[in-house]
């Protein structure tokens, strides 16, 4: 099935939604700090995060923003972003579960519209010109790129040793078929690329482009691993059906069999953040 071929629906993370900060590395500190310098924040305006899963970024940028709206498809990962924003005292954020597809719907104007690891999810030649409509004179649409449920793949030594992803994906594979799954669908050639000229077919002109991040090393238990992997689409908890807890119980145990009193080491990814205006 060609990726033109694939659509989308409710299924895509479902399950996922509770493992998703616990096996996702968290995005630094300094992402906000790139973001607010990259795009000239000063406090003012609003924020709207588009597929904004559990809030992970929109949490972090809340800060920089007076009111913020998170949209996301999937309701059961709203309710945790709730959750985490009742957690850290986050009161500026309001969450609304609708497909980006939808938007504006009555949402008004932003000064910053931001993807994190979910534009390839949609419809893009249709959301790039809906929220084109969206930002304010001046604003920006940021697209951040960043792989945080594992590291940086090396044989350099660590305090402990790398999680072994790749029969971590072999046994995926087992369990689901050597065709990554994604909802009710496959994709077996992976997901879209081609992004900057979508960019540029809705009208949008390339502000800015900068490298976060990147080397550190994190300490990661069997647990986060487990979760890292229930996070992804492609090996969310609803695709096991009635062999989950075969596969947790197998995953937990290549994992015993690796690690190093229970723990793992990775370096993390670098990050991109690119600045597009309409």
């Amino acid at each position: 099935m060609p990726v033109e071929d694939w659509k989308w629906d409710q299924t895509l993370y479902a399950g996922s939604a509770a493992h998703y900060p616990i096996g996702r590395m968290p995005y630094p500190p300094s992402l906000a700090g790139a973001i607010r310098d990259a795009v000239g924040l000063d406090g003012r305006g609003r924020l709207l995060d588009v597929g904004c899963g559990p809030g992970s970024l929109t949490l972090l940028l809340a800060p920089l923003f007076e009111t913020v709206v998170g949209v996301d498809a999937d309701r059961d990962m709203l309710a945790e972003a709730a959750r985490r924003a009742g957690q850290h005292g986050v009161a500026n954020v309001h969450w609304r579960q609708m497909r980006a597809e939808e938007l504006p719907d009555g949402l008004g104007t932003f000064r910053v519209a931001t993807f994190a690891q979910s534009f390839h999810w949609m419809d893009r030649p249709v959301v790039a010109r809906r929220v084109r409509t969206m930002l304010e004179p001046g604003g920006a649409w940021v697209h951040v790129g960043a792989t945080t449920h594992q590291g940086v793949p090396g044989e350099d030594e660590l305090p402990h040793p790398r999680p072994p992803w790749d029969r971590i994906d072999g046994l995926v594979a087992e369990y689901l078929g050597p065709a990554r799954r994604a909802g009710q669908g496959l994709l077996p050639t992976g997901l879209p690329d081609g992004e900057e000229q979508v960019m540029r077919q809705a009208g949008y002109t390339l502000s800015a482009r900068a490298d976060v991040g990147g080397g550190e090393v994190v300490d990661r238990g069997v647990d986060e691993i487990v979760a890292a992997v229930f996070s992804l689409s492609g090996s969310a908890p609803h695709l096991f059906a009635d062999r989950l807890a075969a596969f947790e119980a197998d995953l937990r145990r290549l994992l015993g069999q690796t690690c190093d009193g229970g723990r793992f080491s990775e370096r993390r990814r670098e990050m991109e953040i690119v600045v597009w205006r309409p």
